[in-house]
């Protein structure tokens, strides 16, 4: 692996040391992810939870009204929470790695983590992200729109497609989007897969996420733009292809977390 570790800077020395990438390490993860998911699988996993993904889209078709156009905001913000979903998929990567045995019995496993009260602490920040998300996509809408509640999904689409208000909608709402998922991707690319791994604190874990993403932004970049094509690309149809695509992300999400950090480090400061 040909990475370079970023010292901490002098005014925080017992931060933890993070490491410079290369694409190559990147799509290293992206095969030890899809190797773990092939021994571990994982997809039986979300299953449910992409029934009613299915079930909540066409309810919403269905009903159209004022639910309508917070569609496709809420939709895009599943991939906000997506870090707290992939949790069991990093301890079952972080038992395997171990040694230990590791199958989808052990998803929950993660609950019993030292780190697991500061684990919800950093779930609640991405939860509090995604609320933000909605209310500004919803404010949005409503400035460009007003109160207009769309009678059917045809009338709605047609709107949007088809006026200058509906593609400053888009064009708008993407940009707002992207610079949410670049604030997650920077806040819980570590972070999460860290405190699975280690005990320490959210504010420590968050900061080393945070110093990794700067120290790697070329990086960072290719892959959230891979996260985010193999997350459309899982949705369609019907967020079938969710069921893969999830638990591949996680697992090679896991590989990342370990070529980003000095995992030695931490362990030579609790000795």
């Amino acid at each position: 692996m040909s990475a370079t570790t970023v010292s901490a800077s002098p005014k925080s020395t017992s931060a933890t040391p993070v490491r410079r990438i290369t694409s190559a390490d990147a799509d290293a993860a992206l095969r030890e992810g899809w190797a773990d998911f092939m021994d571990m699988r994982g997809d039986l996993i979300f299953v449910g939870l992409i029934y009613v993904l299915v079930g909540v889209v066409a309810a919403t078709a269905v009903m159209g009204g004022a639910l309508l156009p917070l569609l496709f905001p809420i939709i895009a913000g599943v991939g906000l929470m997506g870090p707290v979903a992939a949790l069991g998929f990093y301890e079952m990567a972080r038992r395997r790695e171990s040694g230990l045995h590791s199958n989808w019995q052990h998803f929950l496993d993660v609950r019993k983590r030292p780190g697991a009260d500061e684990i919800a602490i950093v779930g609640a920040l991405l939860l509090g992200i995604f609320v933000a998300w909605v209310f500004v996509a919803s404010g949005l809408y409503i400035a460009l729109f007003g109160w207009w509640e769309p009678p059917s999904i045809g009338a709605f689409l047609s709107r949007v497609f088809t006026t200058p208000e509906g593609w400053a909608l888009i064009l708008i709402g993407n940009a707002i989007g992207l610079g949410f998922a670049a604030l997650v991707l920077g806040l819980s690319v570590v972070s999460l897969p860290m405190l699975v791994d280690c005990d320490i604190s959210a504010a420590e874990a968050v900061s080393t996420s945070w110093r990794a993403a700067r120290a790697n932004p070329g990086v960072m970049f290719r892959w959230g733009v891979t996260v985010a094509a193999l997350l459309v690309i899982g949705s369609i149809p019907l967020f079938v292809g969710l069921a893969a695509v999830l638990p591949w992300l996680g697992y090679a999400t896991w590989h990342l977390y370990t070529k980003l950090v000095d995992r030695s480090a931490i362990k030579s400061r609790r000795d």
